[in-house]
């Protein structure tokens, strides 16, 4: 493989936090950096969340599944929504592996074939499981029946490794999203990019603003805020 496709460093769009549908630098202004580990360059400053900028994001996020039309939604116009978002990764997937390629030291090549691939795959699954959600009737004593009824939990807090940054990110927001909830997602500080143009483009695909949220940083305190947080109904991580 050429030494220039092993180098190869995409333009840098989106380094700030991305809070109800808007790209805003942290509250405290801090930033960190995001370094290249081919070569040691300092990649892009990126806006370093911690808990008051957690606190937003969940705000927004809560905002967003108590009174925003996302969980309203039916599972069919959510599914398209996702799909979208879906082709919209294909249409960049030269750019999304290139970041991913530059931010986690990954093979352009194989993030080309394998890792944004294998994320648009698992989105499309999830989206199309949005209209396939359904409880069960009960057959219970005396003249009763009774059934169940799947509903969104609500708030998602999301806590993703650095090793697969775009596939974990599917992984976990994918799922959430196909059930109506929201999520707030903190992506490994090593490899945030991506993460960040993920939510950009779930903005042009007509996800509503306030659904996902990216809130990079560390684990001391963005990462435990998100954990730690009264509001936040379900908490998934992976870290390995």
């Amino acid at each position: 493989m050429g030494s220039n496709e092993m180098v190869m460093v995409p333009e840098i769009k989106h380094t700030k936090l991305f809070i109800n549908g808007e790209f805003v630098d942290a509250a405290s202004g801090k930033t960190f950096e995001t370094r290249d580990p081919r070569t040691g360059d300092v990649l892009a400053h990126i806006a370093e969340a911690d808990k008051a900028d957690v606190d937003l994001a969940v705000g927004a996020a809560r905002e967003a599944f108590e009174h925003g039309k996302w969980p309203r939604m039916s599972g069919y116009e959510r599914g398209r929504a996702m799909h979208k978002l879906a082709d919209l990764m294909e249409q960049h997937t030269e750019e999304l592996a290139a970041l991913d390629g530059a931010d986690a030291g990954k093979l352009l090549l194989l993030g080309k074939i394998i890792d944004i691939p294998a994320a648009v795959q698992m989105l499309r699954y999830y989206a199309g499981a949005a209209d396939k959600i359904h409880g069960e009737s009960l057959r219970v004593s005396g003249k009763y029946q009774g059934y169940t009824l799947k509903e969104p939990i609500g708030v998602v807090g999301i806590i993703i490794p650095w090793n697969f940054p775009s596939l974990m990110f599917f992984l976990k927001i994918s799922p959430a999203l196909a059930a109506g909830c929201t999520v707030v997602v903190k992506p490994a500080e090593q490899t945030p990019l991506s993460a960040l143009y993920y939510a950009h483009l779930a903005k042009l695909a007509g996800i509503p603003d306030g659904v996902i949220n990216v809130v990079p940083g560390f684990g001391p305190t963005a990462g435990a805020a998100i954990a730690s947080h009264m509001d936040v109904d379900s908490v998934s991580t992976n870290d390995h």
